[in-house]
């Protein structure tokens, strides 16, 4: 048995994330993430939310959300999964306002992940490749696009390869498809030792330690502005840049 809240505490208190930051991207509010630290369950509306928050949330630190799932359910959970918390009496007028309220907010969530989901997915299909434009990147007057501080060749029509090897320690690493919004590839800790290879014609990386990892793209090692523990940075097969603020 361990704390379930003290646990994800120290694990983001270690990583230097903020509520504000967490609530940006998991798409958890950030009273029901500080809520599931000081484990007052009480303030979500039902068994499930809190799983699936747990989960989301464990998951993004880099834990192993089921496990703090299991946790949950062997303390809390005895009869049905949506059965109302019970920790504290509140008048059932009242507490049906509640989850109405609760469960909206908890839908519009949702329904604004899938929307982000389905531009993102359009952008990606019926985009031209070949042209894509990258945050961050300034156009000349003739309309060609002014070279990066580092360059290298292409990989296989535009494909770009980055590898996370850590060498030194553990670092947090957050890779995703488009932007800091897109489809995540992998948000967790890559362990001294361990190597994460990515591909694709856009990446968003974000590497929390970069002192403790080596960074290759395209098969080049290479040294990440200071914007990558912060912000990210853009990766295509030509160029490396630093995510706007």
């Amino acid at each position: 048995m361990f704390e379930i809240g003290n646990s994800l505490r120290e694990t983001r208190l270690r990583q230097g994330l903020d509520f504000p930051e967490l609530e940006h991207a998991t798409k958890i509010r950030a009273k029901y993430l500080r809520a599931l630290e000081e484990e007052h369950f009480e303030v979500l509306p039902s068994h499930t939310y809190i799983k699936g928050f747990l989960r989301s949330y464990a998951d993004y630190l880099g834990l192993d959300g089921q496990l703090y799932v299991d946790e949950y359910n062997s303390r809390y959970v005895i009869g049905e999964d949506d059965a109302p918390l019970s920790t504290r009496r509140v008048p059932a007028a009242r507490r049906r306002r509640s989850d109405r309220r609760e469960s909206s907010v908890v839908l519009l969530a949702l329904a604004s992940i899938a929307l982000v989901t389905a531009l993102v997915i359009a952008a990606w299909r019926f985009g031209n490749p070949e042209q894509e434009r990258v945050p961050g990147l300034q156009e000349t007057a003739a309309g060609t696009t002014q070279a990066a501080p580092s360059a290298a060749p292409a990989v296989g029509k535009g494909i770009a390869t980055i590898e996370v090897i850590a060498t030194k320690g553990d670092s947090f690493v957050d890779v995703r498809r488009g932007d800091a919004l897109g489809r995540a590839e992998f948000t967790g800790t890559v362990e001294q030792g361990q190597k994460q290879r990515f591909t694709g014609r856009l990446l968003w990386l974000q590497v929390r330690t970069p002192k403790n990892v080596i960074v290759k793209w395209n098969g080049n090692r290479v040294k990440l502005v200071p914007a990558a523990k912060t912000r990210g940075v853009y990766v295509t097969a030509k160029r490396i840049v630093a995510a706007r603020a």
